[in-house]
């Protein structure tokens, strides 16, 4: 069966400078969605739309009797809508490319099935009056789609290049990272579902929060950052051949948003949870977790092997085309 999608692969193409500014366009949607869901957090917006998928019963948006507090949480919906364009871009990029590559064509559509997945928990989490466990659902699942966007932007960037020669030591180090920076932001989730931010509905009445002692965890939090980051600064030591300058350089950008997210996490626990910061303290988890997926795949690029086509590089595991490019 002929998709419209291979209809339209046989007869245009578009070049790697397209989707790599499509995968780019994603990548920004995908941080912006992560911030509209903290300012939905700290402004206590969460039911500000107090049912799904409609905003409120009869209309599919935001009414003057909703407030800011509904026009803040449309306002994120609607950039939910912006993120699906952003993908949409992404699986016509990569579709219409010539050699077709079908792991990106597959990393995209992973893309656009878990902006649905987390926009279903969005609104299980709206029907279940913010129930904490699913809030951090979303997150996590946010982070999920950061992950995918991730994969795909480094595939779509990623120039060929001699491989490099990593010390064993830093592979293991690597996994070790990611590991230690899921399980930090899984930590994240638990001290923010079991603190004071957001603790009231846009409407003023308490939501539940998680039944945990709120200071204990925020230690456990600290700890793990503290170890992601004495992980990454080993990293740094060790990765100082030649042959590891980019692996190198990722990880001292690893550590430094960790050094700036954790700066911002201590400032908005001495300051009382400061709106400004816990909205930032968020965006950051995002882009520490980015950094440290990109950390292993720059540490370890066997993980996904390239070759040169046209202005990009991409993996060699696409048949050649089947049709004339007209």
């Amino acid at each position: 069966m002929r998709t419209p999608l291979g209809w339209a692969a046989d007869r245009w193409t578009v070049s790697p400078r397209v989707l790599r500014w499509a995968t780019t366009f994603s990548l920004v949607m995908g941080v912006l969605i992560v911030l509209g869901g903290g300012i939905v957090r700290v402004t206590g917006s969460g039911l500000g739309c107090p049912t799904w998928p409609e905003c409120q019963a009869g209309s599919l948006t935001t009414t003057p009797e909703l407030g800011i507090h509904g026009f803040i949480e449309f306002a994120n919906r609607t950039l939910t809508d912006i993120l699906v364009i952003a993908v949409a871009c992404v699986i016509i990029a990569a579709r219409l490319q010539r050699p077709r590559v079908r792991s990106i064509t597959r990393l995209a559509w992973s893309q656009f099935w878990l902006v649905v997945l987390n926009a279903v928990v969005g609104g299980i989490s709206v029907l279940a009056k913010l129930n904490p466990y699913v809030v951090a659902l979303h997150f996590v699942m946010a982070m999920a789609l950061l992950t995918s966007i991730a994969l795909t932007w480094h595939r779509v960037h990623e120039r060929p290049e001699r491989p490099r020669d990593v010390a064993p030591a830093a592979r293991v180090l690597s996994w070790l990272t990611v590991a230690v920076t899921l399980v930090l932001i899984c930590a994240g989730t638990l001290a923010t579902g079991s603190g004071p931010h957001s603790g009231q509905a846009s409407d003023g009445s308490p939501v539940a929060r998680m039944a945990f002692d709120w200071l204990a965890v925020t230690w456990v939090h600290g700890l793990l950052a503290a170890a992601a980051l004495c992980l990454g600064i080993l990293l740094i030591v060790i990765l100082r051949a030649p042959g590891e300058k980019v692996a190198r350089e990722r990880a001292i950008f690893f550590v430094a948003a960790l050094v700036v997210q954790g700066a911002i996490g201590v400032v908005q626990a001495v300051t009382g949870l400061p709106d400004a910061l816990v909205i930032l303290h968020v965006v950051g988890a995002g882009l520490v977790w980015v950094g440290a997926v990109r950390l292993v795949l720059d540490v370890q690029p066997g993980l996904f092997p390239s070759v040169h086509l046209g202005e990009a590089s991409v993996t060699a595991d696409s048949p050649r085309p089947r049709a004339t490019v007209r």
